[in-house]
């Protein structure tokens, strides 16, 4: 058996392959002084494709994000493609960036891989929000979608995000056969981006065209032609922010489209897109902290509302002041609010077990108990808009009508618009129902929310993470709480467990044949356990960070009451089952 390659071998290779000077210098000046073991992690293990696509730090290594990894990875997905999909020449792919730092040069060198294997590009010519990707895929019929975006991730990170022919992330097994496609594809064939600056045949400017088609989709989704939109919506004011991303001009657009353009007043010190994320230690809605310039304009201007998307605006963030306090929904409590709007604006002529609603498996539980008071069609996914938006398709296929589908992590899916999380469809939606609310009921959104918790019963959460020393650990952990019962553990801090599902090995105490109905996935740990007292949680290791994330819901009659109980299931948790000591886990 033929040894590993050393990690000068390993240097020298990526010296033969790199053509852009400022990775290539970095990995020399590693070699020069004798930087062995940042060159073995940077050099030896292949930056993984997965059902995310690709997310790194970019700095020059086959594992991290560069101009080298981006070609290789269009290459293969090129290849995949062309294996594939048929009429994809034709059928072309959609490429679009946001204002990260390189994410334009990156997608200049998606779109020359493309086009050096004689497939069309739809390019935008401009910074364009997430959303708009999958959003030309279906408008322009493309074969697929790429956009270079790190979403809400620190300045130094970049990724490159893939979306199938319907419009959705993908899904096994193509992510698979593109990581396959990518290790077959490595020598770089093309980087010239002359076909991008200087055009091409096989390159056409797509963003007016679809740019327009997109802002007439969320107008209908918001106010359909028969609806109307209260006369007196001049009164709803509120703040919105872009932090430091490329939201602004789309959500400007949308909310001139409903006559809510004097309603907005911007956050001026992150209107305009930053690489850098200047006035925020973390470019994302749900930290601490983030919304604090947002209050402070607010409070400026007596205003009581305030929208925020992510740097690329797929996610959606919303805070209330109430009784002079400022009060950020959860994304559980905007996902619930969405969903009565969705419902109470359902066409009455049809009947209601047409409509159906989706959220993932760490999302709230109130949404399911809505839908069997209510009458709607309602289904449980894997984490991740993949899984929403994949399976939203397939229920359209069925004849449902799926008006709807969230996240807890801020993400809300309008599947008349687009079939992934979108802050400006959902911002569009929230805002015409609140001034729906307020005029029909003289409520504001966290009014709102208290009589659907009346109505349904309160939930409340105890979510939150553990740090893990490492992968092998989490699995550990995973494989100690597994062996506390036969076939699994029976209680829980005192409490009955009432079902139990490990899509890890694959049973569920709650069907016929102890098969779980959702996908299996022997690679990534997630147990999900309803207990006695109306608590159900479900814990699982991270695909993306070193962390054991805990989703923890109780039901009760008051909020108290609710919070109680899922705080003494996570401290139960913690003591019982994770054995923060032993197994040397942090607690957020």
């Amino acid at each position: 058996m033929a040894s590993p390659p050393t990690v000068e071998n390993l240097a020298e290779e990526w010296l033969r392959l790199d053509k852009d000077p400022s990775t290539r210098d970095e990995i020399y000046r590693l070699l020069v002084h004798g930087e062995k073991a940042e060159l073995e992690q940077r050099l030896r293990k292949r930056i993984a494709f997965g059902t995310a696509g690709l997310r790194a730090s970019m700095q020059a290594g086959f594992s991290r994000l560069n101009s080298l990894t981006i070609i290789q990875a269009s290459q293969g997905l090129a290849a995949y493609l062309l294996e594939n999909v048929h009429g994809i020449h034709h059928r072309g792919v959609v490429v679009g960036h946001d204002a990260r730092h390189n994410s334009a040069k990156f997608a200049k060198l998606t779109a020359a891989a493309f086009v050096a294997k004689g497939i069309r590009v739809w390019w935008y010519e401009e910074t364009v929000h997430t959303p708009l990707v999958p959003f030309g895929v279906g408008e322009l019929g493309a074969a697929a979608g790429v956009m270079i975006t790190a979403s809400h991730n620190p300045a130094q990170d970049n990724g490159y995000k893939v979306y199938w022919g319907n419009g959705c992330q993908i899904i096994p097994p193509h992510d698979v056969g593109i990581a396959r496609a990518i290790e077959q594809n490595l020598e770089p064939i093309s980087w010239d981006t002359s076909v991008v600056d200087e055009g091409s045949l096989l390159i056409e400017g797509a963003l007016g065209l679809v740019r327009d088609a997109y802002f007439r989709a969320v107008k209908q989704s918001a106010v359909p032609e028969d609806a109307q939109l209260p006369s007196d919506k001049a009164d709803l004011k509120f703040v919105y922010t872009p932090m430091h991303g490329v939201g602004l001009p789309y959500m400007t657009q949308a909310v001139k489209s409903l006559g809510f353009e004097n309603n907005m007043v911007v956050v001026k010190e992150q209107a305009e897109p930053d690489p850098d994320f200047p006035t925020v230690k973390f470019p994302n809605p749900e930290e601490k902290g983030a919304l604090d310039l947002a209050k402070q304009t607010a409070d400026a201007s007596n205003i009581n509302l305030i929208i925020a998307s992510d740097p690329d605006a797929d996610r959606l963030a919303v805070a209330e002041k109430v009784d002079g306090t400022w009060h950020q929904f959860t994304g559980n409590q905007v996902g619930v609010l969405l969903a009565s709007h969705i419902l109470s604006t359902y066409p009455s002529d049809q009947p209601r077990s047409r409509l159906a609603m989706l959220a993932s498996a760490v999302s709230s539980r109130m949404l399911s108990s809505m839908a069997a008071s209510e009458g709607f069609h309602f289904s449980e996914t894997l984490t991740g808009f993949k899984w929403l938006g994949n399976v939203a398709r397939d229920l359209e296929q069925d004849e449902y009508d799926v008006g709807y589908a969230y996240e807890e992590a801020l993400g809300y899916m309008i599947p008349s618009v687009v079939h992934d999380k979108d802050s400006v469809s959902a911002a569009v939606s929230f805002l015409t129902a609140t001034a729906q609310w307020q005029s029909n009921e003289g409520v504001t959104p966290w009014q709102k929310l208290q009589q659907l918790y009346q109505k349904y019963g309160y939930f409340e959460d105890a979510n939150t993470y553990l740090v893990s020393p490492s992968p092998e650990t989490t699995t550990a952990v995973f494989a100690a709480i597994r062996a506390l019962g036969d076939p699994y553990p029976q209680t829980l801090g005192g409490k009955q467990v009432l079902s139990w599902r490990d899509l890890t090995v694959g049973y569920d105490s709650s069907t016929p044949d102890n098969v779980p109905t959702l996908p299996v996935d022997q690679n990534s740990q997630m147990i999900t356990v309803e207990l006695e007292g109306n608590v159900t949680f479900t814990v699982r290791g991270s695909g993306t960070e070193p962390k054991i994330k805990l989703y923890i819901e109780c039901k009760a009659a008051s909020s108290a009451e609710a919070q109680a109980g899922a705080d003494a299931v996570l401290r139960a948790l913690v003591a019982e089952w994770f054995k923060v000591d032993e197994f040397g886990l942090k607690l957020a």
